[in-house]
């Protein structure tokens, strides 16, 4: 294996890391519309990602800057190509952030009222372009011979990656949804556990047409075997969550977006995004990297700094460990 082979599968890692962690992040602000009944569960449902999701996003950064760095042809055409959509998802993470730190530095309701609404918002739009993108990233775009993107806005809004972005808002809605039950106490978690009930199912319908379709497409055994897991993995969440056992939903739903992901970059390998315009001009591990030197300085500061990056978040995660309820929330001033 090249280095540039093994840079696209840790990429691939780093991608899969922000969807499982940022996947329920994102369900967690859908459902401060969805779950919570009043200003008070609200607050229980964004305290339960409030010591993370700040740490949640260095994944997809991180994601950014290792495709910046070891495939800058890739960053190039896909940044550019997918420039709006992404500048979206941009605005919205930056908006998401300030709600978060800002919804409670005045009384008034109509000021904590705005930036609830920005929360739900905020949290929606990125968990449905991220499918919508990745759709087509693996379905393939217009790429001409000088690896630039010539389509149009409107050629990203194809079937395929509108059902990637159905599956992505569900999945991570659902995911929320475990998280939630997971991470609460008292009437909250189990109206958690039975919203996470109506949108399993739902996850799942998508799901499979989604991943089935890809399988069809592109697939080969590996993909297939990805495939089966994450549908596997899905109705086994389901019925952990029936059964009350919070801890293994979340552990199957978790694989679930884990395996999904996997599945794509299986299915993609060994492009990086294809042309629908001609085969011969498809963006590849090769074509698209950067020299091996600078590959294997990037993997020697990868090598060194990932780890630390990782057993930092996982001791947040342990410390803030703690279900939460409502009579955990102080009275608002």
């Amino acid at each position: 294996m090249q280095l540039h082979d093994v840079w696209f599968v840790l990429i691939a890692f780093l991608w899969t890391g922000y969807f499982f962690l940022e996947g329920f992040d994102f369900g967690i602000g859908v459902l401060t519309k969805l779950l919570a009944r009043d200003r008070q569960e609200k607050r229980v449902l964004i305290n339960t990602i409030g010591p993370v999701w700040d740490g949640n996003e260095v994944w997809l950064i991180s994601a950014a800057g290792a495709t910046f760095a070891a495939f800058p042809e890739w960053y190039a055409t896909l940044f550019s190509g997918f420039y709006l959509p992404l500048l979206l998802i941009l605005v919205c993470l930056i908006l998401r952030g300030v709600a978060f730190e800002y919804r409670v530095k005045r009384p008034e309701e109509r000021w904590q009222r705005n930036w609830e609404h920005t929360i739900f918002w905020t949290s929606l739009l990125p968990a449905v372009l991220w499918g919508v993108i990745f759709g087509n990233i693996v379905h393939g775009v217009k790429i001409d011979a000088r690896k630039e993107y010539v389509g149009s806005l409107l050629d990203l809004l194809n079937p395929y990656a509108l059902l990637g972005g159905l599956v992505t808002l569900t999945l991570f809605t659902f995911h929320g949804a475990v998280f939630a039950s997971l991470k609460t106490v008292g009437d909250i978690r189990d109206r958690a556990r039975r919203m996470a009930a109506v949108l399993g199912p739902v996850a799942a319908v998508a799901a499979v047409g989604f991943l089935g379709w890809t399988q069809a497409d592109k697939g080969d055994s590996a993909s297939l075997v990805a495939m089966v897991v994450a549908v596997v993995a899905l109705v086994a969440a389901l019925g952990a969550n029936r059964l009350g056992r919070e801890g293994w939903a979340f552990a199957f739903s978790g694989l679930t977006v884990v395996a999904a992901v996997t599945m794509l970059f299986l299915t993609l390998f060994p492009n990086v995004m294809p042309s629908t315009l001609n085969e011969s001009w498809n963006l590849t591990v090769s074509n698209a990297a950067s020299s091996p030197y600078t590959l294997k300085i990037m993997t020697w500061g990868a090598g060194f700094a990932a780890p630390l990056v990782m057993l930092y978040q996982g001791w947040t995660y342990w410390v803030f460990r703690k279900r939460i309820g409502t009579q955990h929330i102080a009275e608002a001033h």
